[in-house]
This record gives structure tokens, C-alpha cells and sequence, in this order.
């Protein structure tokens, strides 16, 4: 294990300290004594980083066809796809980040962000390299955008996630940070060991997926937050290196699933914060999801390929919110501006404050629990979530 640091070493674990900005704790790195606990190494297995891809075709030459996200990298013998963290080995496609995290911390819920989900409760979060997109405004771009051999890592197995979510009293692991979907097979072994201890399971994605991968997933997650970037092909190409129309199948095959969904939408000024693109955004998830999906509109700040633009103003983000509640839906936030009204969730019938935020922290929650669900103490108005 090494002490000294490099500069290398200083920014990435720099880049592991920001994404970790606002957690209840922080569990170090590369968590040093926690992880011997718990009988994972710090440095990685190669034995346990190597394992074979759930959800590809065999194709001719040794070649193979993924089928996890709407890509479908096809990939020569000793080659990668797009994410770079898979690799075809002889006609075998291996993923090479199994149990092989570069970031993991304790977080509270509301940073994913979730809102209706367990509030005021801590989930261990975890990433390892790669991403299926590129967007020039990452902050989290010395995960996503990096290999694996790019970035200093630990070995934490499926198992040893789970056994060190449920000693620092997490409620729930959340595959955030970088983009879970490229790291499908380990996340999917994680949810169904951490389900196993009675924890639950969240992925904070970009919505690349495609269906049969995401339908058996969603058997052992019990929530999804889904950025949806913008409501325009054009963003999603030119902004994302991604595409629009998979991520929208996404949500409507979630929402047939039934778990529990929420969409955060970053605006970025001049290029996808219009509001006819806001409306028609709005109204599509009203239409297609239900009014009930949370609607979280978060401020962007100039960072990765994108510095040439202000943060956005709070005065956008205020009517984003107004347009998405105008064309129906019933829970809209305002995201990255500490202390806005916007935070808190009211009830859509009496407009009673039920859980008051500031930041990632729950400052009071007036929820009244029923064997259902939960509901308004003022007007009994049933509220949607993942109440406990």
C-alpha cells in the first residue's frame, strides 16, 4: 500500500473528494483499515477484476456483439468497446472493473438525488472506470472518462460492499459516481448481495441501456434516478456522444416495471434549458411516466469540456420548475442552489411543507406513515416514494 502521493495520485483522489463533497462520512482512501476489516484487498486482484460479461453474442472471428446499452459495441479478440472497461479475450467479453471500485464513500440519499426515497437515510456509494457516453460537462470525468489501469483503485467483492454498507448503517449501496450500466455484472452481483443482508440497491445512470438488461436488473434494484439530459437529439449527440430516443424507451420500460423513478435534468445554459424544450420535456413525462416522477432541474457549473458558459441561473432553474408543475407534474425541485425553496417537498393537494431540505440534509420531515405508504398529515393526500 502506498502512503506517498503523486501529483497523479493528489487529482484523482482530489476528483473521489468532490464527488464525496456534502457526505455524512467520508470512508477515505483507500479506506485503509475498514477494507482489511471486511478481508478486501487494497490492492486489486487481477483473479477478481476479470469476469465474464452478463448480456453478449458471440459473433464470427472471435468477435462479439454486446448487448447491454444501445451501442452494441461489436468487438474484435483483444479489444474494447466504446466504454473501455470490457474486453474481448478470445471470443470471451470480460468486464475488467469486477470488484474493482475507484471511488467509494457514504453518502446521504438526497445527494443521488433521491427525494423520495428512505429521506434523511445514508447510502454507500460506489464506481469503478468507464462510462457508454461522454458528456463535455462531466463532473465526475476522472472516473467516467478514464480505463481502468487510468486510475488507482481497491478490490471490494459484491460481498464485501454489502458487509461494509450494512456496518456503517447504510441503508442502501447506489451505483453513482461514474455510470453503473458499464460496470452492469458487478453491479448486478452487488444488489443481489446486499439484498441478501436486507439492504437495498439505487443506480444513478444516463438511461443507456436496453430493455432485457434493465428488466432483470430492476429484479434486484429497489430505486432508479436517471439523468435525462435533455429532450433534443441534437444535445444528446453533440453534448453526450449519446442518443435520446434509448434513454426514453428506458423510462417508459421503468415505468412499466413499477420501481420506484426519479429524473434530474442538469440545465446548461443557452443549450438545453429553452422552454419549449422544457415543456415538451415536462409534458412527455406526464404523459409517458405519470405525474407522480419527481422532476429534479439542477444548476450547472462550468467544468470538463464546458467552461465557457456561466452557472446557470437561478432564475432558469425557477421557471423550469413552474413549466414542469404548470404541465402536471406533481413534484418538482430545484437542484445545487442550497436553501431555495425548491429543495422542499409540499404536498400537490394543500401545498404543506412534509420535508424541509438544505442541501443533501433533511432538516425536518412531517410525513404521516400509513401501512401504505405515506401520506400528508394536513390533508391526507397520499405522497409517492420509498417511504422505509
Amino acid at each position: 500500500m502506498k502512503y506517498g502521493w503523486s501529483r497523479r495520485d493528489f487529482l484523482l483522489r482530489g476528483c473521489a473528494g468532490v464527488c464525496a463533497m456534502g457526505a455524512a462520512s467520508s470512508l477515505g482512501w483507500p479506506f485503509g483499515g475498514l477494507v482489511r476489516s471486511a478481508g478486501a484487498e487494497t490492492t486489486p486482484n487481477e483473479n477478481e477484476a476479470i469476469k465474464e460479461v452478463m448480456f453478449y453474442d458471440n459473433l464470427d472471428t472471435l468477435r462479439v456483439q454486446c448487448q447491454i446499452c444501445p451501442k452494441e459495441c461489436i468487438v474484435a479478440d483483444q479489444e474494447r468497446g466504446y466504454c473501455g472497461n470490457k474486453e474481448n479475450r478470445g471470443g470471451i467479453y470480460y468486464t475488467l472493473v469486477y470488484s474493482r471500485c475507484c471511488a467509494a464513500h457514504v453518502d446521504p440519499i438526497e445527494k443521488k438525488p433521491l427525494f423520495h426515497y428512505l429521506p434523511g437515510s445514508q447510502a454507500f456509494s460506489i464506481s469503478t472506470a468507464g462510462c457508454n457516453f461522454e458528456c463535455r460537462f462531466c463532473q465526475n470525468w476522472q472516473i467516467s472518462q478514464f480505463r481502468p489501469e487510468d486510475v488507482d483503485d481497491f478490490t471490494l467483492t459484491p460481498g464485501d460492499v454489502a458487509n461494509l454498507a450494512r456496518a456503517r448503517g447504510c441503508a442502501t449501496v447506489a451505483y453513482t459516481y461514474g455510470e453503473p450500466v458499464v460496470f452492469y455484472t458487478y453491479m448486478y452481483d452487488v444488489a443481489s448481495a446486499a439484498r441478501e443482508q436486507g439492504i437495498g440497491s439505487v443506480m444513478i445512470s444516463n438511461g443507456y441501456i436496453k430493455e432485457k438488461p434493465l428488466r432483470k436488473l430492476c429484479e434486484v434494484l429497489t430505486g432508479v434516478k436517471i439523468d435525462l439530459k435533455a429532450f433534443t437529439e441534437r444535445f444528446y449527440k453533440e453534448t453526450c456522444s449519446g442518443e435520446l430516443a434509448p434513454v426514453l424507451d428506458a423510462l417508459e420500460c421503468l415505468h412499466d416495471i413499477g420501481i420506484w423513478l426519479e429524473i434530474v435534468v442538469l440545465l446548461v445554459p443557452t443549450l438545453n434549458d429553452s422552454d419549449e424544450e422544457l415543456r415538451t420535456m415536462a409534458q412527455w413525462v406526464v404523459d409517458k411516466l405519470g405525474a407522480n416522477v419527481p422532476m429534479h432541474f439542477t444548476r450547472f457549473h462550468p467544468t470538463y469540456k464546458i467552461k465557457n458558459l456561466p452557472p446557470t441561473p437561478v432564475g432558469t432553474l425557477d421557471r423550469a420548475r413552474e413549466i414542469a408543475l404548470e404541465a402536471g407534474v406533481r413534484f418538482a425541485y430545484v437542484g445545487n442552489v442550497p436553501g431555495h425553496r425548491g429543495e422542499n417537498t409540499y404536498c400537490p393537494q394543500c401545498a404543506n411543507v412534509l420535508i424541509r431540505r438544505l442541501g443533501f440534509h433533511v432538516l425536518s420531515n412531517a410525513l404521516a406513515h400509513t401501512s401504505g405508504g405515506a401520506e400528508c398529515p394536513n390533508c391526507h393526500t397520499p405522497i409517492p416514494g420509498v417511504w422505509s
